[in-house]
């Protein structure tokens, strides 16, 4: 499948602008995240419709908190990926070899819709460097009344994403850091594009953010300051996930405590309306209204809503950030 969003060189080189890499790309190579490759001047979508997982989720699992609590996805990933964090969780198809299997897009549909989920789900390696099959399956998929969620790094470029967001009914964005450093040293990209997705996806789509704490790199309570309240910046009603960080990939730092964790999201709190503490078992993970802390949805037997009628809450008639 042909690329969308680039352009070809003279001595049939090409250029990608999808992500803010923008990779100059020679004949017989592929950009940074190894599924864009030149060949004989034309860039092509190595994981066009080629497929590494799938899986029934719980919604809450994405994690999405505030779209459609308790319901189940279908869930599809490629494999590939435009950013190289130290930490990640899925290496195994973001940066090696694996298998794939193609399903039909007619088949992809009807699991979508299938033992009771809402819909599709792109995730488990960075679905937006699989563009191309997302912007055509999500396309699909809204025709037919489905979900499309996306759980992305959101390191994409704007004219690209906003082709896309209008199809796109939820989007979880990894937001890892307020570092630029971080970025740069630990994920091999940088900041700035993800703070712009975030802005602009929270004009066309229900938003939710995760940021994965890692003790000692961007757990310090002066990072967790400028998280909160750049997001209440945007918007004070975007949920976050402060996600426990286990070793992986090529990062050995030991997992984080559950006191940091605590910490962080006492500082978001001042911030933010719904902070969540993800990773960790047992945790109450409730959400409650932020005004009067009604209890808004019950998820200790799945997402059970309890306190909302008419977007409302039923105590105190405040209007809320939920789908459902």
């Amino acid at each position: 499948m042909e690329a969308m969003y680039y352009e070809k060189l003279k001595d049939n080189m090409t250029r990608c602008y999808l992500c803010p890499h923008n990779c100059t790309i020679s004949e017989g190579n592929a950009g940074v995240c190894k599924v864009r490759k030149n060949i004989e001047g034309i860039l092509i979508s190595l994981n066009y419709g080629k497929h590494t997982s799938y899986a029934y989720d719980v919604i809450e699992k994405k994690p999405l908190y505030h779209f459609y609590p308790g319901s189940s996805i279908f869930s599809i990933g490629s494999f590939g990926c435009n950013l190289a964090c130290d930490f990640c969780q899925n290496w195994k198809i973001a940066h090696q070899e694996s298998l794939t299997m193609e399903i039909e897009d007619e088949d992809i549909l009807l699991l979508g819709k299938s033992k009771g989920s809402i819909g599709i789900a792109y995730t488990f390696n960075e679905p937006s460097i699989s563009y191309e099959y997302v912007y055509h399956m999500s396309r699909l998929a809204k025709k037919r009344g489905l979900k499309n969620v996306l759980v992305t790094n959101g390191y994409i470029s704007e004219e690209p994403l906003k082709e896309l967001l209008p199809y796109i009914d939820a989007v979880n964005i990894d937001l890892k850091s307020m570092d630029y450093d971080f970025y740069k040293n630990i994920c091999k990209g940088s900041l700035e594009p993800v703070l712009k997705t975030i802005e602009i996806a929270i004009k066309f789509t229900h938003v939710e953010i995760t940021t994965l704490v890692i003790e000692g790199e961007n757990s310090k309570p002066e990072e967790m300051n400028r998280l909160g309240e750049w997001i209440a910046s945007i918007d004070s009603s975007i949920p976050l996930h402060l996600s426990k960080y286990f070793p992986a990939y090529k990062m050995k730092i030991p997992e984080t405590k559950y006191e940091v964790l605590v910490e962080a999201k006492q500082i978001a709190d001042a911030y933010l309306d719904y902070v969540y503490i993800g990773n960790v078992w047992g945790i109450d993970n409730n959400t409650y209204c932020p005004s009067c802390h009604n209890e808004l949805i019950h998820r200790h037997h799945g997402g059970e809503i309890t306190g909302i009628k008419d977007g409302r809450c039923t105590n105190c008639g405040k209007k809320l950030n939920i789908v459902y």
